[in-house]
This record gives C-alpha cells, structure tokens and sequence, in this order.
C-alpha cells in the first residue's frame, strides 16, 4: 500500500513569490513541496490566486503568459479538497479560508509569511509555519 503523502498548505502571497522569483526561498519551498507532497486549494484560494497573479503590477517580474501557465499547472496539480467547516478566527477574515482548507484537507502544515495566520501556530495541530522555518524543518529532518 502506498504511503499517504503530507498535505500542504501554500498561502497565496508564497505562491505568488515562488512564481515570480525563481531562485526565492518562497520558490524552494514550492519546489520541495510539490516533488515530495500534496499542495491542497480550494475554490476559493485557487480564485483569490488567480485574481492576484493576474494583476498588472506583476507584469515587470514575469509576463501574463507565463503566470497563466504556472495557474494552469498549479490548478492541475493541487489537490482540491471541498471546504466542510467555515472557520471566523483569524484577526483578518480574508485569511480564514487558509485555515478552512487546511482543516478540511487535512494538511500538516500551512506555508504563510502572513502574521495574522502566523500567530494561530498551531491550529488544530496543524502546524503555520514561515517559508524559512519550514526549509529548516525539511533539512534538519533529510539529515
């Protein structure tokens, strides 16, 4: 029987960066994520994701065409789950769907640079960690 892979968490503005910036620690993190585990969304992060890569202000780091191709194989190669619980206790309502997706996927961790996210670590054991923290983490562990 296969081994059930570890589900993630990638907060939109991580996503963006990692897109963006190839050589980022946003985009290692993404990179490691996606070789190793399960990238989780939902209706309404993949909208909230859409919405921002496709802003203007981007154009100057990476044309339109190449952020609607990273949407495209990101929409493909996330694991939708269906949002079973709405969640009301972040300081910033915008940021409950990270936690609403995180328990209905059942992740182990959400991947945020986000405060108001942060400051909930942990959340019904599911760990919210920086970019930086989780590369720490996924060394210390690969040694």
């Amino acid at each position: 029987m296969a081994e059930a892979k570890t589900r993630y968490v990638i907060d939109t503005n991580v996503l963006v960066s990692a897109a963006l910036f190839k050589q980022s620690v946003p985009a290692r993190v993404f990179n490691e994520v996606a070789r190793h585990s399960e990238i989780l969304a939902s209706v309404t992060t993949l909208a909230e994701l859409t919405e921002v890569m496709t802003r203007e202000k981007f154009d100057k780091y990476l044309s339109l065409a190449d952020r609607l191709s990273f949407l495209a194989a990101f929409s493909k190669d996330a694991v939708t789950a269906k949002i079973e619980e709405t969640i009301k206790i972040c300081r910033d309502p915008r940021d409950d769907k990270f936690l609403e997706l995180a328990v209905s996927g059942k992740a182990t961790a959400i991947i945020t640079g986000d405060k108001d996210l942060l400051e909930l670590h942990p959340f019904r054991n599911v760990a919210i960690l920086t970019p930086t923290d989780f590369l720490g983490l996924h060394e210390t562990n690969e040694r």
